[in-house]
């Protein structure tokens, strides 16, 4: 999955594609380099940012989910929690939404999901992003994940959206220190024989690399997501979610020859 920032404060690029036509020039690039899904994102919900009005999200992502329809094969991801804009993306054309509150900050988001027939991915975090880090405390990481996830799915399940359309995301950065971040890739395989759902993992560019590389801006840690990506895949991860899609590619199908292999 590439990551498609229309935000003009997102911590991961050194270019923030403000400009619609530079955001699906990235898009198709990505598609190119053999991205198997885009998420277009219109809000940073990177610890302590501000959040964002509905009009404001959509006045930037919009353009870009329309320009994309009809000219990217792939399917495009819409990184929202709020309904308003998950349903005029999903009506634009968007086949995903891809909310990093897991269902807990907006009512209506999931049965917007369900009525237009979109896939779902509902990632594990908790507060907001100027208190989840004060919520980072675990007494059993994995489980607690694994639990309070388990309650995003049965808020999706009541809201009509079936579980086969539904992809969880353990939510690496998201209220986790980097130890706790660190542990979620290490014991994915425990995460997945709790939820039998397919796993995604972002840890693209995240600052939790900095515990083993020390104080580098985001876009110099794709060496370290390269790791990070490569752990995820080999601990049997879905899908990836990346910056630098053309370099992490390379990683991603190396990793998964190797994963292949020992299956072998």
């Amino acid at each position: 999955m590439g990551v498609v920032n229309v935000t003009p404060d997102s911590f991961g690029d050194a270019s923030h594609l403000t400009d619609p036509s530079r955001a699906i020039d990235a898009a198709l690039r990505m598609e190119a380099d053999g991205a198997d899904l885009v998420d277009i994102g219109g809000e940073s919900t990177r610890p302590g940012a501000e959040p964002v009005s509905a009009g404001d999200e959509l006045a930037r992502v919009l353009p870009v989910v329309r320009g994309l329809a009809g000219r990217l094969k792939i399917p495009v991801s819409i990184d929202t929690y709020k309904a308003d804009v998950a349903r005029a993306a999903i009506e634009a054309g968007a086949a995903i939404v891809n909310d990093v509150s897991g269902l807990r900050y907006d009512p209506a988001l999931a049965g917007v999901v369900a009525r237009l027939g979109a896939a779902l991915i509902v990632m594990h975090t908790r507060g907001r992003s100027k208190t989840m880090y004060a919520e980072a405390v675990y007494d059993d990481l994995i489980g607690e994940i694994a639990a309070e996830l388990g309650v995003s799915l049965r808020v999706a399940a009541e809201a009509g959206v079936p579980l086969d359309r539904v992809i969880v995301d353990p939510g690496i950065g998201f209220a986790k220190q980097a130890a706790h971040s660190y542990g979620v890739l290490a014991r994915l395989p425990q995460l997945a024989a709790l939820i039998d759902r397919p796993i995604l993992v972002g840890p693209s560019r995240k600052s939790f690399m900095r515990a083993a590389i020390g104080e580098r801006p985001a876009p110099e840690r794709d060496w370290g997501t390269a790791a990070a990506v490569t752990a995820a895949v080999l601990a049997g991860a879905h899908i990836v979610r990346v910056h630098a899609v053309a370099e992490m590619v390379q990683v991603v199908r190396t990793a998964d020859r190797i994963h292949d292999a020992a299956g072998d």
